[in-house]
């Protein structure tokens, strides 16, 4: 199967990113032709740092190397490295009705957080992933439950487009995780843990130091109860930190949860910081050796592009002949 997914490269990536997205991409490079992104035109939507944003390109490039995916097996690309990206988005706009945009919940909190400076790119930020996912024939989109709204209208959009001008674009599924398609804040379980939220003691970077992810862990927001027990509604802190423990144990909650039965919220509290620091040690380490090695992962970012070149040129050209464009 064709996969695609995709990653902006502002914000830190954390173990909610990881879960819902990386961990995925991670079983399906095996078996399946893979294109796996850089989303920067999407992260220049609101406001942003120009002159450091190919650094944080080249960063989030290291951090999926880091993290497992192969480069002689899946394509690794910068989004706007591929022109037809912007173009297909463009030929997609006009099929589009604007209520679908403006109903769009991700539309509705950014629009809201960077109000002065809203641009129409935000609105058109979903045609855009639209057009990221088309553009190669796309079967399987593995993102987290926050991304799965915008996977639906990709599916509308192709849709459309096939019925009005004859069968182009492959219809995209979701993929979500089993478990932890959406991980909660440490500070405020209720709301999803976030890499551009500005309290750092929200989330666990994939990089943090083992004494940061004591720290951030040993201050994670839990309740007043005395026993370890997942309720989703009633205890969300808790049952967010049973759900991780969950995750990178590969067991149930419900086998955690018999495992905490009899012990303190600090017990509990120290042995996840224990579990989360000898899983993720693994990504440092590849990423402090990958971090002295630019030429090299500019080298597979072009490997990159060049492949993805020919399916994208390829699709541009079937879009353009179908829409009547000279």
């Amino acid at each position: 199967m064709r996969i695609f997914s995709g990653i902006q490269p502002t914000g830190s990536l954390h173990i909610g990113n990881y879960f819902g997205a990386i961990r995925q991409w991670l079983d399906f490079q095996h078996n399946n032709e893979c294109v796996f992104c850089v989303v920067d035109l999407h992260a220049i939507t609101v406001p942003y740092d120009a002159k450091n944003l190919p650094n944080l390109v080249q960063e989030k490039a290291i951090v999926y190397l880091a993290a497992g995916l192969d480069p002689e097996k899946v394509i690794i690309l910068v989004q706007s490295s591929i022109r037809e990206h912007t173009e297909l988005c463009w030929l997609l706009n006009t099929v589009t009705p604007l209520g679908e945009l403006y109903r769009m919940t991700q539309y509705k909190e950014k629009s809201t957080k960077h109000k002065k400076e809203e641009c129409a790119g935000l609105l058109n930020y979903p045609i855009l992933m639209a057009a990221d996912i088309l553009l190669y024939d796309t079967e399987i989109v593995p993102v987290g439950e926050d991304q799965k709204q915008h996977v639906e209208l990709a599916r509308d959009i192709a849709r459309r487009f096939n019925s009005k001008f004859g069968e182009t674009f492959v219809l995209p599924k979701v993929k979500l995780p089993k478990e932890g398609a959406r991980i909660m804040s440490l500070t405020e379980p209720t709301k999803k843990m976030s890499k551009s939220e500005a309290d750092k003691k929200s989330s666990i970077s994939l990089f943090d130091s083992p004494e940061e992810i004591r720290k951030k862990i040993k201050s994670a927001v839990t309740d007043t109860y005395k026993t370890i027990k997942y309720d989703k509604n009633k205890r969300p802190g808790v049952s967010n930190l049973l759900t991780i423990y969950a995750i990178l144990s590969d067991r149930s909650i419900k086998e955690v949860e018999k495992e905490m039965k009899e012990k303190s919220y600090k017990v509990f509290k120290e042995e996840l910081a224990e579990l989360l620091v000898e899983k993720l040690e693994p990504f440092r380490r590849k990423r402090e050796e990958l971090l002295s090695r630019e030429v090299y992962v500019r080298e597979i970012l072009k490997q990159g592009e060049n492949r993805a070149r020919i399916i994208a040129e390829a699709k541009i050209a079937e879009v353009r002949k179908k829409m009547g464009l000279y």
